[in-house]
């Protein structure tokens, strides 16, 4: 799957190659500020399987990639993966709707009025150790990253 998305003004334009490792709805406090909404919906992928193809994106250490123009938050990344991985906001790609979450983070956050589905694992916070988030495959994915 390759999939287009990019900013809100079209000044930055990206291409993701492949499917995500996998999709997060994260229900912490800083996505809900810096979304703007209830959740972040996060698209978990290598950063090498992300291309700019129009504009120059900014990046900020703190809080990730954006358009320096209209100031979308584009992409951010973790201290648990480095720049390796990129935590790619579904909401920016051209059909976002193929993105429904994998699991939830930081569901201690979530808004009340906010059902999760059923059978989705959903985690108070991150998922730890012993949480078996990632298939096999998914792990060879993130490993294979990360010691690149």
């Amino acid at each position: 799957m390759a999939l287009e998305g990019g900013c809100h003004c079209g000044a930055v334009r990206y291409r993701m190659e492949g499917d995500p490792i996998c999709v997060n709805g994260c229900h912490c406090r800083d996505c809900q500020t810096l979304t703007g909404s209830a959740f972040a919906v996060n698209a978990m992928i290598e950063a090498d399987r992300v291309t700019v193809i129009r504009g120059e994106p900014v990046t900020d250490p703190e809080f990730g990639t954006r358009c320096d123009r209209c100031g979308v938050l584009l992409w951010a990344t973790h201290p648990m993966f480095g720049d390796a991985i990129l935590f790619l906001r579904a909401g920016t790609l051209d059909e976002s709707g193929r993105m429904a979450p994998d699991a939830h983070f930081f569901v201690r956050s979530k808004h009340p009025w906010i059902a999760l589905p059923e059978g989705v694992p959903a985690f108070e916070t991150l998922p730890g150790e012993g949480d078996a988030l990632f298939t096999p495959a998914q792990q060879a994915r993130v490993s294979a990253a990360m010691q690149a």
